[in-house]
């Protein structure tokens, strides 16, 4: 520190102790409070550095998500190429057309009269079938059960009619099932909800039956969300990730695992080693994950997402301080490079010559007492975890496929300011467990549902099978 250093001063000694005595202890106040002040401005500019380095921060440089950007900072749109090339799908994208429905009605059209005036022609066949999609006009099936009662003859006791269980909630299941999927798969709020119903349906609800629906309909999915958890945990390779979540204003949190098949959301009052451990339970295998503290005590296999290195390296690279600058596009670079291995797996020197460069930066920088010491530091921590996905066939280098299925659940939080109660934290771990499950085998949500609710409003046990 600047406070222990010794005075140089221009003068030999001899001509300091020659100096009146006052005047040597005037001097020594002024050199006193002149090393407090060079201590106090080497104190404030490392400050300024951290709070120069933070206000530079963007979803690109750091672990904040894209949504905190602000709109006047978005990069313009990067040309890929120098040549002009048309909007759209481009040569080798895999296409997608419309699908050819089963017809409700045929029409058949043949030509009239040719251009040359001649109206009698031979044998003809179809070319081409153009389709036409209508929705047709929307009529409610309501049905009316009318109870009745009467008395008994033989001991007089009113005898009444008892409502089939399977009517008791008084909206049926496809009904129910369109309700769910507004409310959880689409995320609509229970007045858009309402307004819908009204406005396209023909008939009005409160929004205390919407959510006697939802309850319903999350109680139906139970199965669904029990199933789903025991599918993830028995999957060789998980991806984990967490994000806040409010309750009444509350803080908790919002965990998934997720495989490549199947996801299993929790909300928790914590994000800690106890959630973590409920959210596997007694599963072992290869964990994919950033690098929080709970992740990285994983005693099996894991693999650090390399997209958060490379966003705190991007960051670095984008210093103004020179040294940190130069560290953070190098080490960069190798990660990049790294990445990029996934794709392409490299020969033995490609490898040997990446390995050389990446530990020769992380010796160069590791002692260092700034952000570049830091960064160096944490990667020599994570270095049995960057480059798994090199040997284990299945596991891939970021934590991406984490983060996509929580992103849905962060833009609900923004909407809705989280749940109210313990009731809708279990609807919502439900709901976007079978949400990203069925996006990920590319199926429909809406027939689970239906299938979900009829089961439920008849006792009876829910299609599972397609869980696995």
């Amino acid at each position: 520190m600047l406070l222990n250093m010794e005075p140089k001063r221009p003068f030999s000694e001899a001509d300091w102790l020659a100096t009146p005595a006052p005047v040597r202890q005037y001097v020594e106040q002024l050199e006193q409070t002149v090393l407090q002040l060079l201590a106090k401005v080497e104190q404030l500019e490392k400050r300024i550095k951290q709070l120069e380095a933070r206000t530079n921060q963007n979803s690109q440089n750091s672990s904040k998500p894209p949504s905190s950007d602000s709109p006047y900072s978005k990069p313009g749109r990067k040309t890929v190429s120098k040549k002009k090339r048309k909007r759209g799908g481009q040569k080798g994208h895999k296409g997608y057309k419309q699908e050819l429905l089963e017809p409700t009605q045929q029409v058949l059209i043949k030509p009239d009269v040719c251009i040359c005036g001649n109206t009698h022609f031979g044998k003809m066949k179809p070319f081409y079938t153009h389709q036409q999609i209508e929705l047709p006009e929307v009529k409610m099936d309501v049905v009316h059960y009318v109870l009745h009662k009467c008395r008994c003859a033989k001991c007089g006791k009113t005898l009444k009619a008892q409502l089939p269980s399977a009517c008791q909630p008084g909206y049926g299941p496809r009904l129910s099932a369109l309700i769910a999927e507004m409310s959880g798969t689409q995320g609509s709020s229970r007045e858009t909800v309402q307004s819908f119903c009204r406005s396209v349906l023909g008939f009005s609800i409160s929004t205390g039956a919407i959510q006697n629906v939802i309850d319903r309909a999350s109680a139906a999915i139970k199965p669904h969300y029990d199933a789903l958890g025991r599918s993830v945990r028995q999957s060789p390779v998980n991806y984990v990730d967490e994000t806040s979540w409010f309750q009444t204003g509350a803080l908790k949190w919002l965990w998934v695992l997720a495989s490549r098949t199947a996801s299993f959301f929790m909300v928790h009052p914590n994000r800690s080693s106890v959630a973590f451990e409920q959210l596997i339970k007694d599963w072992k295998g290869i964990l994919v994950s950033d690098d929080y503290g709970v992740y990285r005590k994983w005693i099996n296999n894991r693999q650090s997402c390399l997209a958060h290195h490379i966003r705190r390296a991007r960051g670095l690279s984008e210093s103004k301080d020179e040294s940190l600058r130069d560290f953070g596009k190098s080490i960069l670079k190798e990660l990049q490079l790294l990445c990029h291995f996934a794709n392409a797996p490299p020969s033995q020197k490609q490898w040997t010559d990446f390995y050389s460069r990446f530990i020769c930066l992380l010796i160069l920088f590791e002692g260092a007492d700034d952000a570049a010491g830091v960064m160096a530091r944490r990667l020599a921590k994570e270095m049995e975890s960057l480059w798994l996905f090199l040997d284990q066939e299945g596991v891939e280098p970021t934590n991406n496929s984490a983060e996509r299925a929580l992103r849905f659940g962060v833009l609900w939080r923004k909407r809705s300011n989280g749940t109210q109660s313990d009731k809708g934290d279990r609807w919502v771990e439900r709901i976007l467990s079978l949400r990203q499950t069925c996006r990920s085998r590319e199926l429909p949500v809406f027939p689970v549902l239906v299938n979900a609710i009829s089961c439920y409003f008849k006792e009876q046990q829910p299609d599972l099978g397609w869980i696995g």
